[in-house]
């Protein structure tokens, strides 16, 4: 498995004003593409036929490439979907080229500046322009592909690949939580102690493009389990991809039925939200208490996504106590807190609280925070995480009776 270090973002370059010529034809129809896995001409080949990977239409002349990006279903009651345009794909030519790249957008607006790298795990930004609602960039090709990609790749093999990793540790065990909408794996690992009975729950990428979150994910977690002392007292259960369809296909936001599962923690009628619930459900039948829980994102910037402390859950005060030790431990860096209540949205963190009478947040990392940053303050959150934890009483961590 990749290490977070190869997986880390070089500084992205300057945004420039390239200048292209007009060959922006008509690309062709989604139905068209629908079956394509590659567009190939003068010699250039633009291949999108790997996970993660999503171009909707494509056209090589004079030189350019127009790329056409569409959102995985149409907007419900003209209102689009999340706006995270997601692209990627292989490029190469025949002969050593520069290719001029339009990406036109349909659906949304530009969100993901575009990386560059040839082995896939190492990523450097690309000098771009973007105006009305077109991202330009040029490429040097040789017959050696490249990716690019809007952000970095992590794939499902990446992840069952890191669980896997992790599993040969004490204690550990990983399995399979169940098999998502489209029958691909949602693998879950879990770290347990004879006689725990506290669990704390990580969970990711339930929106594909939000890989920031993903690069936060894999520190935090691998620090919270290094920790001999916190694993005598809490359990742990990871579920890193909770949307294994939505990955492969460089979904936008939604699972392969065009549902948000951060939307779905009320009514559960998606498979994915449904095996964590009754993952959750088992332990508690079992005896055992959830005593918190994050979910893993990304979006504009740093912020974590609370739950009030006037929520009546226990203690008060936890994640103040916990994010304000961040704050202290990890200045300059700006905590950002903002408490929220949505009882009828259907997020994680809420479906938590209403259950369980316990805190969660929602870890949310910047698209564009410095890869470096993402993985310190990852592992500083981990660790202050820990010592509120440890300092809080067993019996602190109330459950709401069945």
């Amino acid at each position: 498995m990749k290490t977070l270090s190869i997986l880390m973002l070089a500084p992205l370059l300057l945004v420039g004003c390239a200048t292209y010529s007009p060959v922006e034809q008509a690309l062709p129809s989604d139905s068209a593409q629908s079956s394509k896995k590659s567009c190939q001409n003068e010699g250039i080949v633009i291949d999108y036929d790997f996970d993660n990977a999503r171009v909707n239409g494509c056209v090589i002349n004079d030189g350019q490439v127009v790329i056409k990006i569409t959102p995985e279903n149409k907007p419900v009651n003209n209102k689009p979907i999340n706006n995270s345009p997601w692209y990627a794909f292989k490029a190469s030519s025949l002969v050593n080229k520069e290719l001029s790249v339009v990406i036109k957008y349909s659906g949304g607006d530009h969100r993901y500046s575009p990386k560059i790298s040839k082995d896939r795990k190492h990523w450097q930004g690309i000098r771009h322009s973007v105006h009305k609602g077109k991202l330009k960039f040029k490429l040097h090709l040789t017959p050696k592909p490249v990716f690019v990609a809007g952000q970095e790749i992590i794939t499902n093999e990446d992840y069952l690949t890191w669980m896997d990793s992790l599993s040969s540790k004490k204690y550990s065990n990983y399995s399979v939580l169940g098999q998502s909408t489209q029958d691909r794996t949602i693998g879950q690992i879990e770290f347990t102690y004879p006689g725990n009975k506290e669990w704390v729950v990580v969970l990711g990428r339930m929106h594909p493009p939000e890989v920031t979150g993903a690069l936060a994910l894999f520190p935090f977690v691998e620090n919270l389990i290094a920790d001999q002392a916190f694993r005598e007292r809490f359990n742990v259960l990871i579920v890193p991809n909770l949307n294994p369809d939505g990955v492969a296909m460089g979904n936008w936001r939604h699972n392969a039925n065009g549902i948000d599962l951060n939307r779905d923690w009320k009514q559960f009628k998606q498979v994915e939200s449904r095996l964590v619930r009754n993952k959750l459900n088992a332990i508690t039948h079992a005896g055992d208490k959830i005593v918190f829980a994050l979910d893993f994102h990304s979006t504009g910037k740093d912020i974590f996504y609370t739950m009030p402390s006037n929520y009546g859950l226990n203690p008060p005060h936890f994640v103040e106590n916990w994010l304000g030790a961040l704050e202290k431990s990890a200045a300059p860096f700006v905590v950002r807190q903002q408490p929220g209540n949505n009882p009828d949205k259907g997020v994680f963190k809420q479906y938590i609280a209403d259950t369980f009478k316990v805190h969660a947040i929602t870890y949310e990392m910047g698209d564009n925070t410095d890869r470096a940053v993402i993985d310190d303050i990852a592992k500083q959150a981990s660790r202050t995480l820990m010592d509120t934890l440890m300092t809080t009483s067993p019996h602190k961590f109330k459950q709401r009776s069945k």
